[in-house]
């Protein structure tokens, strides 16, 4: 009866070696926080474990930016996006490239522009972040956008 205790024991704990292995390895970092211009970010999200890593980060962070293309039966992720970041008064703030179809920021209250491009298309949305909550906003290019132009090319 003692050994098999001993043999119980041995086995629980192999079990949850490899459960607390499966676990370690099912969670998927975030990409590398970016800092410019005081400001904090990071960009990612290709490949569907790192995708919902950044969406369960989201929340937690003042702005976040999603990029898609228009599609049929789905919308698809653009990655690649050139991004740049103005306060209300127009004076920029951030220019970079979001390698990812998400973008999440630090940013102090108040009133901002973003300009996307993607596939020498550009889109702008005026984005308000408000103290304590968290903001989204999805760029949605045309069906068909990029498809043209290689990816990680920027016009």
């Amino acid at each position: 009866m003692r050994s098999f205790s001993k043999q119980a024991c041995v086995g629980l704990v192999f079990s949850a070696l490899l459960l607390a292995c499966g676990l370690a390895r099912a969670a998927t970092p975030l990409p590398t926080l970016q800092h410019s211009a005081g400001i904090e970010y990071l960009s990612g999200g290709i490949g569907s474990d790192e995708a919902k890593a950044i969406q369960a980060a989201a929340p937690h962070w003042p702005l976040t930016l999603e990029f898609a293309i228009k599609g049929k039966p789905r919308d698809e992720f653009a990655a690649h996006v050139g991004l740049q970041l103005r306060d209300a008064k127009g004076g920029l703030l951030l220019k970079t490239y979001a390698e990812g179809p998400f973008f999440l920021a630090r940013l102090p209250a108040g009133r901002y522009e973003v300009e996307a491009q993607f596939a020498g298309q550009t889109l702008r949305k005026r984005v308000d972040v408000k103290q304590g909550q968290a903001a989204r906003a999805l760029f949605l290019w045309p069906q068909g956008a990029g498809e043209s132009s290689p990816q990680g090319r920027h016009e």
